[in-house]
């Protein structure tokens, strides 16, 4: 046995691996090689180390407490399952290395000017994790100016921020092409607001796919949402003067307001329009018909948004790292496929 308390960093020196490997493995994460994690614990029964979490925290200066910003009204925040599944893949990644969370949730553009002195005091917080925000959010900016640690669930066009995001261009267009070799020609869209680049994305993979397949784009075929159930249902009662034959929705909460408009329209799914929505969310699957839908790793997300900041915290923000995270199209019976067999 080694005398003396040792640190993780002397650890990590030890077993010639990474801080933030050592952290892992102490904190029994999945995600290490079988190997170095043997390693690591040989150096720890040697040594006789026992990691002291508040002995960290003062010796790193952290707080060990990482906040969550979602720029939402709470009521949003509520009514989408979406984000409860985030926030729990977020809170797994925390607990698994021995962070508290912090929840801030904002309403107006008064309540994120006020964020920014909070989380600029860098012994109340060692760093944020932002989802929900919109094209040109001021939030964005500040971080980097302030140089606050933050990790961004959601692709930005800035190329300094870090994220993590599913690849929205290629699931939307895997969505549209098998509604295309269903035999649908006129796809509507109900896409989520302008203003959000997940939202633009997908839009972008339902552009694609139509062109590729060489099908005119009509304009009068394609609505905004906002992610609300309330806004599919509103988008899809405007579609149906339009007669489109099929339907693919930027989110499964829209879809259920749309296959709700379609019912009370007297609307047969799929036999008179098919319905592909994105995020596969629970209740797809208790949807009447259940909803073919485009799965993306939510909780994953989240919990992988964890571990870049962490990553960031131990080694610097430098240089920025950006994780697409792959998409499934899960087929069920509203989009028609059943009628294939």
């Amino acid at each position: 046995m080694v005398e003396g308390k040792l640190t993780i960093r002397q650890i990590a020196q030890l077993a010639g691996v990474s801080r933030s490997t050592v952290s892992r493995v102490i904190n029994e994460h999945p995600n290490v090689n079988p190997e170095t994690r043997e390693q690591v614990l040989q150096v720890v029964a040697e040594t006789g180390f026992r990691p002291d979490p508040i002995a960290r925290s003062l010796s790193s200066r952290r707080a060990g407490i990482i906040g969550l910003v979602i720029p939402l009204a709470i009521q949003s925040l509520f009514e989408d399952p979406f984000f409860p599944r985030l926030m729990q893949g977020i809170s797994q990644g925390c607990n698994s290395h021995d962070y508290i969370l912090s929840l801030f949730l904002l309403h107006t553009l008064e309540e994120e000017a006020k964020l920014y002195p909070r989380i600029s005091r860098r012994q109340l917080l060692d760093g944020v994790i932002v989802t929900a925000t919109r094209g040109g959010d001021p939030l964005i900016p500040q971080l980097l100016a302030n140089q606050i640690p933050f990790v961004l669930h959601g692709r930005h066009e800035d190329p300094r921020v870090s994220f993590v995001e599913v690849d929205n261009v290629t699931g939307a267009h895997t969505a549209v092409t098998h509604l295309v070799r269903l035999g649908r020609r006129r796809i509507a869209l109900i896409a989520g607001p302008s203003a959000s680049l997940a939202a633009e994305d997908r839009k972008r993979g339902y552009l694609n796919a139509l062109q590729e397949r060489r099908i005119r784009v009509n304009e009068s075929l394609i609505i905004h949402g906002d992610f609300t159930e309330s806004s599919g249902y509103e988008a899809m009662q405007r579609l149906l003067t339009h007669e489109p034959d099929a339907v693919f929705v930027a989110s499964d909460t829209m879809a259920h307001g749309a296959m709700r408009a379609l019912r009370e329209a007297g609307r047969q799914v799929p036999d008179g329009i098919a319905v592909v929505g994105f995020d596969d969310l629970p209740q797809a699957t208790t949807a009447d018909p259940p909803l073919t839908t485009v799965r993306q790793p939510i909780q994953r997300a989240g919990a992988l948004a964890v571990e870049m900041l962490i990553d960031i915290l131990e080694n610097g923000a430098e240089p920025p790292r950006h994780i697409i995270l792959p998409t499934e199209l899960v087929i069920r019976a509203s989009c028609g496929s059943r009628l294939l067999g």
